[in-house]
């Protein structure tokens, strides 16, 4: 949710507007239907949203720049990424996923937060009391003191009414770029909030496993949006600094084979990376330690690594093994 004129004051956003136009110019808008831009629009897809990129950046008369793409932005500048190879120099996606609650492979429970939330929207969002806003608003910012949950009630219900937000949301969710990132050219960072609630950060992970050569930032922190005293901001600034100075930086390659996983690989993984042995794994997971040790050859095979040691290295390298 963004909302151009009212961000410059937001202790939600002004952080980031500061510290992105320190260096760099920013150009930025409010996604169709919300905030400043038109609110009387159809189509809320994500060729639609791309289409707006395009004419601002047309508008601008730029030829060549880095995109910043956050949260379901990330898939926008993706496709505009992958259909304009020739004038994004780098890419930046910040707690970004690949596809959506409703799309094909998506969990069941995901599926029905997802839906249960646009009903909540389409009750409650324009009512006067902030009950049902609040909710969307702890979990962008969980760890957030009251007067900011203030900010995000407000931020919600200034950028658009409960029909649009309804469509929003429920377009955001209908996203699915899985065929599109190995398209991806330019170089890339993703970086992901590690108790991020709004997009789980296994999210993250598994989207920079699908770029070619992506380099994966996990971030510490539980805000979405995250806040200067989060220990992750820092780091997130410096090191889009450095990446698109091409400067080294501290991201890592995100091994391909991640996205290969499956979710029991994943959480057997994450006692790998944690040191644990396969008789620990087996006992925590109730498993036999014979499916544990096949796992874990399953997993190696396809991070192609040869040795434990070297698959807890990348295991930690790619986020794993968070308590």
């Amino acid at each position: 949710m963004t909302h151009i004129e009212h961000d410059l004051d937001s202790p939600i956003w002004s952080h980031w507007l500061r510290e992105l136009t320190r260096n760099h110019t920013l150009a930025r808008f409010d996604i169709r239907g919300s905030g400043l831009s038109d609110r009387d629009v159809n189509g809320q897809t994500l060729e639609a949203w791309v289409r707006d990129v395009e004419a601002v950046v047309d508008s601008l008369g730029w030829r060549r720049f880095p995109i910043l793409g956050v949260c379901q932005g990330a898939a926008i500048a993706v496709l505009y990424a992958v259909r304009h190879p020739e004038r994004v120099t780098h890419l930046v996606l910040y707690n970004a996923y690949a596809h959506g609650a409703f799309t094909e492979g998506m969990a069941g429970y995901r599926v029905e937060e997802a839906e249960t939330l646009a009903r909540m929207i389409e009750v409650g969002w324009a009512r006067r009391t902030g009950a049902f806003r609040e909710v969307f608003a702890r979990l962008l910012s969980p760890s957030d003191a009251a007067d900011q949950i203030t900010w995000w009630d407000e931020l919600q219900r200034l950028t658009a009414g409960r029909a649009m937000a309804a469509r929003l949301w429920r377009g955001f969710h209908e996203i699915d770029i899985r065929d599109l990132l190995p398209q991806v050219s330019c170089p890339t960072l993703a970086a992901h909030v590690k108790g991020d609630t709004m997009v789980p950060f296994e999210a993250g992970r598994d989207l920079a496993g699908r770029i070619p050569r992506c380099r994966f930032l996990p971030l510490e922190g539980r805000n979405h949006i995250l806040q200067p005293r989060d220990p992750g901001w820092r780091t997130f600034i410096e090191e889009v600094r450095r990446f698109l100075a091409d400067e080294p930086h501290e991201g890592v390659p995100a091994a391909a084979g991640f996205h290969e996983l499956t979710r029991r690989e994943r959480v057997v993984l994450n006692h790998v990376a944690r040191g644990q042995s396969n008789a620990a794994i087996a006992s925590a997971l109730s498993l036999a330690p014979k499916t544990v040790r096949n796992h874990v050859s399953n997993i190696s095979a396809k991070l192609a690594v040869s040795t434990r040691p070297e698959l807890v290295i990348e295991a930690r390298n790619a986020g794993f093994g968070i308590e």
